[in-house]
């Protein structure tokens, strides 16, 4: 039986292609002899990303799209038309102890026609053909590699040294003022009973101490409620404190008029006081007082400062996303609080944060931690353009029906025009040698356009600096390992 002819292309017509356009007679008349003409029905898988790496495809008319898959999601990474784009054994001359892979999975979008060549043809065309630049392909490429991983490792090293050390210095005021605050109430405490043993020890009859206790009770629900006081009112009430006990000869009332005034004391209560116990018993019912609303003063320092560090584990864990699953359903808004906190130890006290959250935004389905980085990336730029001042605004709002958007902006410098087409790209950077590895931006672009299908965008001019990103609210495809988790 005979076998069908194989379609090849002509010298001439291999010379269409810009490919080859500046080979010579004797090159084109070699491709033309190994090399074939392939056709794709539309919709049919040219080659899978992880096979072996057996041909090289020149498309000849046509649709291709290329894509990655990462974490279970087919990510378009290109999609043409244009004659004479190529791809599938891109590296076979490169020498490699294991066989080279395909790096993509190629689909043909409409019926496409290819001109291929044997990974093995190709590799051994280029390597004799173009010794020098074989040599120069292979240091560029694992040069990059290399660079690129040990960069992204590093950077990522870098950022969480930087978050690890904002959070510890956020964490560290609050537990040294619980620290401090449990030292002092311990001695109040201590206060208290040695007073309260004076108060009771038979000197006051039972109608004087049960006010006294309802009197207690009272400053306590003062100290709870006590209004904010501008200095000058404070000083003023802390004034007329210190003369009534003065005046009621009661010692050390510039100690105690601060604590006093704190709780909500004023000189009409102390005078309640005075007629409840008599003033053979006042200094020690009012250095009694003292003592509770001191301690009653503490014990809401101590819960505030625990109330904040509870809520900075809670950031950490909203920004790590540690104890979730990759894929879920999230509400941006506490994903940037999360960032905004970890990052609240490197924003320097001279740059205003401004909020413009939506908060009628639906929660979308979302690789979480991935967008904290994206959040990262945008703000831990816009405070190094700014320097030690200027405005950080963080907006929200919907794009259109189908799409939301998280805006960071700030009042830098700008980005210069010339430069703005290559921001995107990976290891450009602005920043000084040494301070910048030019990988955020690449890497919050790969995060945002290719993991969640959605863009970001920027415009800026001296003064107001704005990257725009945008998420598409039905969120990227769910991955294999089933449905996202509710966060």
């Amino acid at each position: 039986m005979t076998e069908p002819a194989v379609e090849r292309l002509t010298p001439d017509e291999l010379r269409t292609l810009f490919l080859f356009e500046s080979l010579n007679d004797d090159q084109l008349a070699l491709l033309a002899e190994n090399g074939r003409v392939e056709r794709r029905p539309g919709g049919s898988i040219v080659y899978h990303e992880g096979e072996e790496a057996t041909c090289f495809f020149v498309l000849l008319s046509g649709e291709v799209e290329l894509s990655r898959r990462v974490h279970g999601v087919d990510v378009q990474i290109n999609r043409t038309s244009q004659r004479g784009v190529y791809g599938g054994a891109t590296q076979a001359y490169m020498e490699s102890p294991t066989p080279h892979t395909y790096m993509y999975t190629m689909r043909a979008i409409t019926d496409v026609e290819f001109f291929t060549l044997t990974a093995e043809t190709f590799g051994t065309i280029v390597r004799e053909w173009f010794p020098m630049a074989m040599h120069l392909l292979e240091g560029v490429f694992y040069g990059m590699r290399t660079s690129q991983t040990r960069v992204s490792e590093r950077e990522r090293l870098v950022a969480l040294g930087s978050l690890s050390a904002g959070l510890t210095h956020e964490l560290n005021n609050p537990a040294a003022a619980a620290v401090r605050a449990t030292s002092v109430l311990r001695d109040r405490v201590a206060g208290m009973r040695r007073k309260l043993a004076m108060i009771a020890d038979g000197r006051l009859d039972g109608t004087r101490l049960r006010h006294l206790v309802e009197l207690q009770e009272e400053a306590v629900k003062r100290a709870a409620s006590a209004p904010e006081l501008t200095a000058l009112e404070t000083s003023d009430a802390e004034a007329a404190v210190e003369d009534w006990l003065d005046d009621h000869d009661i010692v050390g009332g510039w100690d105690m008029a601060p604590a006093l005034v704190a709780g909500g004391i004023d000189v009409e209560w102390l005078d309640r006081v005075a007629g409840a116990v008599g003033e053979e018993n006042l200094d020690a019912a009012v250095r009694w007082l003292t003592y509770t609303i001191d301690t009653e003063l503490l014990m809401r320092e101590i819960d505030d400062s625990v109330t904040r560090i509870s809520s900075l584990v809670a950031a950490a864990k909203q920004y790590s996303q540690l104890d979730r699953a990759p894929y879920q359903t999230v509400d941006v808004h506490d994903l940037l609080v999360a960032t905004l906190t970890m990052l609240q130890g490197k924003i320097p006290k001279g740059i205003t944060k401004v909020k413009e959250f939506d908060r009628s935004l639906p929660r979308i389905p979302a690789y979480a931690a991935e967008l904290n980085q994206v959040w990262t990336n945008l703000i831990d730029n816009a405070i190094a353009a700014m320097g030690e001042t200027g405005t950080l605004t963080i907006r929200t709002g919907r794009e259109d029906d189908r799409c939301l958007f998280v805006e960071i902006g700030d009042t830098g410098p700008g980005i210069p025009e010339e430069i703005r087409p290559r921001i995107f790209e990976p290891f450009f950077t602005t920043k000084p040698v040494g301070e910048g590895t030019g990988l955020g931006l690449d890497i919050s672009y790969r995060i945002v356009v290719n993991r969640h299908h959605g863009s970001i965008k920027v415009d800026s001019r001296p003064g107001d600096t704005r990257f725009r990103v945008i998420l598409p609210i039905d969120g990227p495809p769910r991955p294999d390992n089933g449905d996202p988790a509710e966060g």
